[in-house]
């Protein structure tokens, strides 16, 4: 993990972050700082949320894939840990650790990475719990709204994209500006080796994609942080 904050305690690290065996030689270079807009001062800062606490976690994967790359495109990078994390409403006044350093985390990012498996045909309970944990006002905060958002999902079967549908549809209602490049990984289980490294594919490559497009949309939006978060709805009152 790039750059760890010790004061949290929810905050996965990352095994070999510089280690893209996918991609390689001109693959890897066409896809570093070089290739993207100016970073007007300090590296794109990324939250990236998973949902399943499976052992063998496919979207965990996935994230951390998707980590690895924002790394290596110049990002400073948070994967979520949801282990602890109550239900919403669960805890009162949601006054538990786990909710108050997600709520941090969302607060520093600048864009966020959603990946849930498919399960019903929906989102996952662990990822929507996450999302419901976030709410649109916090202290005169906006922990979601102006911000990026890239997409995901992980499916036992054929491929799909009810899950990444919902999450598109939550990413408006949080105010975020969810990009139009998304994954969708089918029988995700054939497509990590015993190691948990995704092999090459043209999964892989999508997922290479959608980290991209999330990095220059996320860097263009920068300088209209401010203006993102304000509405005249709100301030006209």
């Amino acid at each position: 993990m790039k750059n760890p904050i010790p004061a949290f305690t929810r905050l996965r690290s990352l095994d070999a972050p510089g280690h893209l065996p996918a991609l390689q030689g001109e693959l890897l270079a066409s896809i570093g700082t070089d290739a993207l807009p100016d970073l007007l001062g300090h590296p794109p800062r990324i939250l990236l949320l998973y949902g399943s606490l499976r052992p063998r976690s496919f979207s965990r994967l996935a994230v951390e894939e998707a980590a690895r790359l924002l790394i290596h495109m110049g990002c400073e990078v948070r994967i979520f840990d949801p282990a602890d994390l109550p239900l919403p409403d669960q805890s009162l006044g949601d006054d538990h650790p786990a909710v108050h350093e997600l709520r941090q985390h969302a607060l520093w990012s600048e864009g966020m990475v959603w990946c849930s498996p498919e399960r019903h045909g929906t989102v996952s309970a662990v990822m929507k719990a996450q999302i419901d944990h976030l709410p649109l006002e916090l202290g005169g905060m906006r922990p979601t709204q102006g911000r990026t958002l890239a997409v995901m999902q992980v499916s036992g079967g054929s491929q799909s994209f009810n899950a990444v549908n919902t999450l598109r549809l939550l990413g408006r209602w949080m105010r975020m500006f969810t990009i139009p490049n998304q994954s969708s990984v089918a029988m995700a289980y054939k497509e990590f080796d015993d190691a948990g490294r995704m092999r090459a594919s043209a999964y892989y490559y999508r997922i290479v994609d959608v980290m991209q497009e999330l990095v220059r949309v996320t860097v263009l939006l920068r300088p209209y942080a401010a203006a993102l978060t304000q509405r005249y709805s709100e301030t006209a009152r």
